[in-house]
């Protein structure tokens, strides 16, 4: 029986964990820091145990991945490395939802040389969406064409029956990941250049993009893209674009909320006990006295009647609460949006995920092709992003289990073995990508 250990029981593990257990062969052990969590997980399967970790206990996480075939890393990022190398070390293969960081890819010959796989990148984003692409990159170069413009693009939001705030938002994972990422840098190819975003300008010029039954939507660019046209194989493309879906209103707000200074993390001692008006009065350089959302309109250069104020206002900035004991703004910041900005009991989540190609036929006609993913969270059970996350990477961890996947070394799923039998079986647990193809005159 092969062993498989995952690490983390967060927000995401349930469906892949479910579906792992659910296989015929196969032991897990979940482990987390909070034991009730894996319980949780595992209970009602005899080929489930659920033991407690501190991953910062290296003798005992070492115990652990030794004892397993096959370690499942979801904890955050910044611990697979450290994961990667026990596995390395006791010759185990390894599987994670995340991206490739530099440390992952430095252990690769490493890991070839043991003849181990380190699955990366097979969640949604990442994931699903290099998945679909390579499907239809690859019939497109079969068929004698090739790509001439690719935008991927992908989106976590709320169901629109339960879109009822201002913001448009919910968080179905951390805020304080989702409010960092709008720092990033951002870096594309359009037309034959190179286009790059700072951080601060991030989401200064959204995409306006429309989904035929849901409506519109604003897109800004996700890190850097360009790397894409060679990891695709995109030799001909003269565009190549990801970036991410959100509701009309979120990149103009989020412009702001980083121009006021609200998703800085340098320590601070100042913010012990007051208020949010008090803080918001600090930042904009005014007495919280006087006219807050006046001044803050000044400060950013819009109207108090704005519709960004506005939403500033709903998130409680201007109000006499007090802030909760935090260093930094963007703890406080982080806090507050996990406070207003929640799935409330039986409410659905969206996941949105779609690619635009523009493709040279062998004939020198063209084609737009699209591919797109729409799926909903189920009411009272599992959302949609937990699903398209961790069943993938359950999938995945299957097939390197049942010996499916021949490839070594650190690895992400762009390869036919991986997204052929991955796509067609998350077809049958009704995730699925709808294609399209329209002449172009």
């Amino acid at each position: 029986m092969n062993r498989i250990l995952v690490l983390g029981a967060g927000l995401v593990s349930r469906p892949g964990v479910n579906y792992l257990l659910e296989q015929k062969g196969l032991s897990l052990t979940v482990a987390s820091r909070t034991v009730s969590k894996a319980q949780k997980l595992v209970s009602g399967y005899a080929n489930g145990r659920a033991v407690a970790v501190d991953v910062e206990n290296e003798k005992e996480l070492a115990a652990l991945v030794g004892e397993h075939d096959i370690v499942i890393s979801l904890l955050p990022w910044i611990h697979h490395v450290k994961v990667a190398g026990l596995c390395l070390e006791h010759g185990k293969h390894m599987v994670t939802t995340s991206y490739v960081s530099d440390g992952m890819r430095r252990l690769a010959p490493a890991v070839l040389e043991k003849g181990l796989l380190f699955l990366n990148e097979i969640g949604v984003d990442p994931g699903i969406d290099h998945m679909s692409a390579m499907k239809i990159i690859h019939g497109v170069e079969a068929e004698g064409g090739k790509v001439l413009h690719f935008h991927s693009y992908c989106g976590g939001l709320p169901a629109p029956e339960h879109n009822d705030n201002p913001f448009g938002y919910k968080f179905s994972w951390s805020p304080r990941g989702v409010v960092l990422a709008s720092r990033n840098s951002a870096r594309y190819l359009e037309d034959g250049k190179i286009v790059e975003i700072a951080g601060k300008d991030l989401f200064a010029n959204p995409r306006v993009e429309t989904i035929e039954g849901l409506g519109t939507f604003e897109v800004y660019p996700n890190r850097d893209s360009v790397p894409y046209r060679d990891l695709y194989g995109l030799k001909d493309a003269l565009t190549v674009i990801r970036g991410t879906y959100r509701n009309p209103g979120w990149c103009a707000t989020l412009k702001k909320i980083v121009d006021l200074g609200l998703v800085d993390e340098t320590p601070r001692g100042d913010l012990k006990g007051i208020t949010y008006r008090e803080m918001t009065a600090g930042l904009v350089g005014t007495s919280a006295a006087g006219d807050l959302r006046k001044a803050a309109a000044t400060k950013l250069g819009i109207a108090a009647d704005s519709e960004i104020i506005q939403r500033l206002d709903w998130l409680g900035l201007f109000g006499d609460e007090t802030i909760p004991d935090s260093g930094n703004y963007l703890d406080v910041l982080s806090a507050r949006l996990q406070e207003k900005l929640y799935f409330k009991e039986g409410e659905k989540d969206m996941l949105i995920l779609r690619h635009r190609f523009i493709v040279e036929n062998k004939d020198k006609s063209r084609d737009l092709i699209t591919s797109t993913l729409i799926d909903f969270g189920i009411p009272f059970g599992d959302s949609s992003m937990a699903r398209t996350v961790s069943l993938p990477m359950a999938i995945g961890t299957r097939l390197v289990a049942e010996g499916k996947i021949a490839l070594q070394g650190v690895q992400t799923p762009v390869h036919a073995a991986i997204y052929e039998p991955v796509l067609a079986e998350l077809e049958t647990l009704n995730i699925k990508m709808v294609e399209k193809r329209l002449h172009l005159k």
